[in-house]
């Protein structure tokens, strides 16, 4: 298939709870776009047969395998939430890994004639995603409502969300490092609006 080489990358990012998975359904069903999610793609990575199997089953042992066999995300979390150490060696196995997986999606969707290629990753910008984008979003939201998403869709505690929102980068240091702000903190029509606005200026004449 032809290659097309003025493919856009926009990278999407965003505090948890911020609304990043909505905007990204709504991207993939209104436009030429792929789209991938760098969370997934690490799920995907971390299942049997896949690159980052038996890396990792090495790393915690067979009590992080489910009845299945397969990786048991769960486990692994509640280990790296308490031994930091832990959680730095799951990353070097799984980042290395998504960072190959998500340049080949790229160059696949190049060459399927895709206009444009959305990656979201809630640290595309540690990560250093934001190098290979031609622009990055910061999908954001009221402190309050995020609070409020994640308490509903997650049944998250008030204390677990406080911690997960100070693990990240702060509101500031994303709109200084991300070049468009997607407000999504109110109704999803008016996120649409600003989607729309902004897609307008990348379309060719």
């Amino acid at each position: 298939m032809r290659q097309n080489r003025h493919m856009k990358i926009i990278g999407v990012t965003g505090g948890v709870g911020s609304g990043k998975s909505e905007v990204m359904k709504y991207i993939a069903g209104n436009y030429d776009a792929a789209v991938l999610l760098a969370d997934h793609a690490g799920h995907l990575l971390m299942k049997t047969g896949q690159p980052c199997y038996q890396r990792v089953r090495q790393l915690f042992g067979d009590r992080v395998l489910d009845e299945d066999g397969e990786l048991d995300r769960s486990r692994i979390a509640q280990i790296v939430y308490r031994d930091h150490a832990q959680l730095e060696a799951l990353n070097c196995i799984i980042h290395p890994a998504v960072r190959k997986y998500i340049m080949k999606q790229m160059e696949a969707a190049a060459e399927q004639g895709k206009m444009f290629f959305f990656l979201e990753a809630a640290l595309l910008l540690e990560e250093h995603y934001d190098e290979i984008c031609d622009e990055v979003w910061y999908i954001y939201a009221h402190q309050s409502v995020r609070r409020e998403r994640l308490k509903k869709s997650r049944n998250y505690s008030d204390e677990k969300i406080t911690q997960m929102i100070a693990n990240q980068l702060d509101e500031e240091e994303f709109k200084k490092r991300c070049g468009v702000t997607i407000d999504n903190s109110g109704t999803f029509e008016n996120t649409v609006r600003q989607i729309e606005a902004r897609m307008k200026q990348w379309r060719t004449p």
